[in-house]
Formats: C-alpha cells, structure tokens, sequence
C-alpha cells in the first residue's frame, strides 16, 4: 500500500510519501529533489541504534543527477553527517539546537545543504528549527518514526524548540521539502508512544473527518498496534496526513483555518508545561485537552452530551486519559493560557466542537466555565 499526498502551497509544494520500507529509499527520494551534496542526519540514540545505518546507506548508495548548462550528469551519493539529541521534551530547548549548529558549522553546511529528521517530534520540531535558522535557511526532509510525527507534527512547517515558561514560544514556519512516512518503523515504537499519536488522529476525526472517526469506532481496539490491522493504519496515516496537507494548503502560516489543528491543545499544553514535560506526554496531553475543551462546547450549548461521549470514549479506547493529573493546580492552568500562541487582544481562543467533523474557534469562554470543567476532571 502507498500514498503521496501533495501539501500545495504557494512557495514550495511537497510530497508525504507513504509506503512500507520506504525508509530504503530515502536517498533516491532526496536526489529527485536535486539537493546539495552534504546531509546532516539528525536523531536520538534509540532511533539511531534502529534506523540510523539504514538511512545512511540510502544516502550514500544514492545516484544524484547534477544538471548543469550543457548536459545532466550523475554524481556519487550525498555525504552524510550524523547528530544525536537525548530524547523528550524536555530537551527541546535553544542549548540542543546550538549542538545542531555547532556540527553544521564543523561540516560546512551550505545553502543548498539538507537537515534530515529521523525521530519523532521533539527532533523533528529542533532539526525544521535548526534548518530554518541556518545560513536564513536550508533544506529539511523530515522522516518521522512515531505515529504522532507521522499523522501531525512532521506535516506543515511548524518548527521550534520550548522556552521555561512555555510550549513551542521560540519557532519558526520552515517547511519540508519531502515527508517520508514509513509504517514499518511503528513495530519498534513503544506502546505508550503509539497511544500518543492515537490522540492526534482521533483530533483529526473530531475536527475534519466524521469518517475517520467511524472508522477507528468500529475497531475493537485503539491502543496497540498489533491490535490495529495493516489497512487501519494505512487508512490511519493516509486520512490524517491529507487533512493535516488540506488544511495546511488553505492557510499556512495560521491566519486562520489552521487553527482549528490545535484542537485539545490549549489546555493540553499548560498541562505539559505545569507537569515539566515529565508526567504526561504530548499525546496524554492533547488527550486531556480534548475531553475539556469537549466539555465546555457542551457546557456554551455548542455541542451535544452524546458527542463528547462518543469522543471521549474513543480516547478511552485508545488507552489515553481523560482526567487532569493528580496534584496539577487548576488555577496555575488557567494562568498558563494566557501564554498560549493562539492569545489573541488578551483572549485565549478555544478550538470547540459543534458535531463530530466540524469546530470553531472563539474566543468567547469565560474562565468560570473554564474552571469549572476543569474542577470535574
């Protein structure tokens, strides 16, 4: 089973390739895209020990086509460095990216070269950063390895790393110039990791694919892959990856329908930041932030009690929680909205649900309603 699904944008449209073992044709990938020669291969110790000599061999084995004024003429593989960043979220800060910057500088990266993310989102996030910053700017492939990264955060060019008081403040719009999604790397990805990324495809189904949802209903289970069958999962990448590439499409840089991509993220992430990126994960997070964010559309009349249910159901499903983490304080939630990215004149704007596939964003939810969800989970 593959897919290419095209990201259209104005400046620079991209391809997310999904097929199985594609990971082996990296190389051949990137030299379609005629990009320079050097490489940076960017990714964790775990994902390195897994995948990281295959990405290299694709590299190197390559066959580059170097057009110049008379004729095309073929050239050896790419040369390839490599980098590795301690995993978690708590590492994605502005001192890993200077360790980005420090190997780029010591191997001559130059404008036409490339960064390449192996990794799930944390790497994926720091390496679109370092590429956006370097030299104004290089090339980005990204190769996502967790599910999360595959359905969400290697699609559409957000990059950036955290700051102490707060998720993703420092960052920047770089898009990739190719997204290669192998679902064959998911058999390594531990458990909790593929019940994170569940979150952001269930978002997907509350917020642009009424199908989707249906379809991950009628599975018996959601929260471990071997559970989940072959076709699911290609359905999985491939639903998600074209809502993210159709939304993307329409607004870029977040003027406005891109928004509603944040969904469950606004109490998800001071819910992160309050637990010091330790406690929960990205997707625990967005889990949580759903079934609040469900709550108060019900709690303003905007959506009915029988669709939070089935939501939040589903998250269950999953494996992923639906209650705040014991001792979380609600009223240091509540103060951490106002550093969301999304803050608009001072008003913290929600994503809501108004029927399975369909939100809004408002900023008109007054903080009692806040807390007062808040106080039920």
């Amino acid at each position: 089973m593959t897919s290419v699904i095209n990201v259209n944008l104005p400046d620079q449209s991209y391809e997310i390739a999904i097929a199985p073992s594609s990971l082996d044709q990296l190389g051949q990938q990137m030299a379609s895209l005629k990009l320079g020669k050097k490489v940076l291969l960017v990714s964790n110790p775990t994902i390195f020990k897994h995948f990281g000599e295959r990405a290299i061999t694709s590299l190197r084995d390559a066959t580059r086509t170097l057009s110049s004024a008379n004729a095309s003429l073929t050239s050896a593989g790419f040369e390839v460095a490599s980098c590795t960043l301690p995993p978690g979220e708590r590492y994605k800060t502005l001192n890993s990216i200077q360790k980005l910057y420090d190997i780029a500088l010591e191997n001559r990266l130059e404008r036409s070269s490339t960064m390449v993310a192996l990794g799930g989102g944390v790497i994926g996030d720091m390496t679109g950063f370092a590429a956006a910053t370097w030299l104004r700017g290089i090339n980005v492939v990204q190769v996502p390895t967790t599910l999360l990264a595959m359905v969400d955060s290697a699609i559409g060019g957000k990059t950036g790393v955290n700051h102490p008081h707060g998720k993703n403040l420092i960052g920047a719009f770089h898009q990739p110039r190719l997204v290669l999604i192998d679902p064959e790397v998911l058999k390594t990805l531990p458990m909790r990791e593929f019940r994170a990324g569940m979150a952001e495809v269930i978002k997907y189904g509350v917020i642009w694919d009424a199908e989707l949802f249906a379809q991950l209903e009628a599975s018996k289970r959601l929260d471990q892959l071997r559970y989940v069958k072959p076709e699911l999962i290609h359905t999985i990448l491939m639903r998600s990856c074209q809502a993210k590439a159709d939304v993307v499409s329409k607004d870029e840089k977040e003027g406005g329908l891109r928004a509603i991509l944040n969904y469950g993220h606004t109490i998800g992430h001071a819910v992160e930041s309050l637990t010091g990126y330790r406690l929960v994960n990205h997707g625990e997070a967005v889990a949580i932030g759903m079934v609040a964010a469900g709550q108060i559309a019900v709690e303003l009349g905007m959506w009915q009690k029988e669709d939070t249910e089935r939501q939040n159901a589903l998250i269950q499903k999953a494996g992923l929680p639906t209650q705040l983490p014991s001792g979380v304080d609600i009223e240091a939630i509540i103060d951490a909205l106002q550093l969301d990215k999304k803050v608009k004149a001072g008003k913290v704007r929600f994503v809501l649900p108004t029927e399975i596939g369909v939100v809004t964003v408002t900023d008109e939810v007054p903080s009692d309603i806040i807390r007062q969800v808040l106080q039920g989970m």
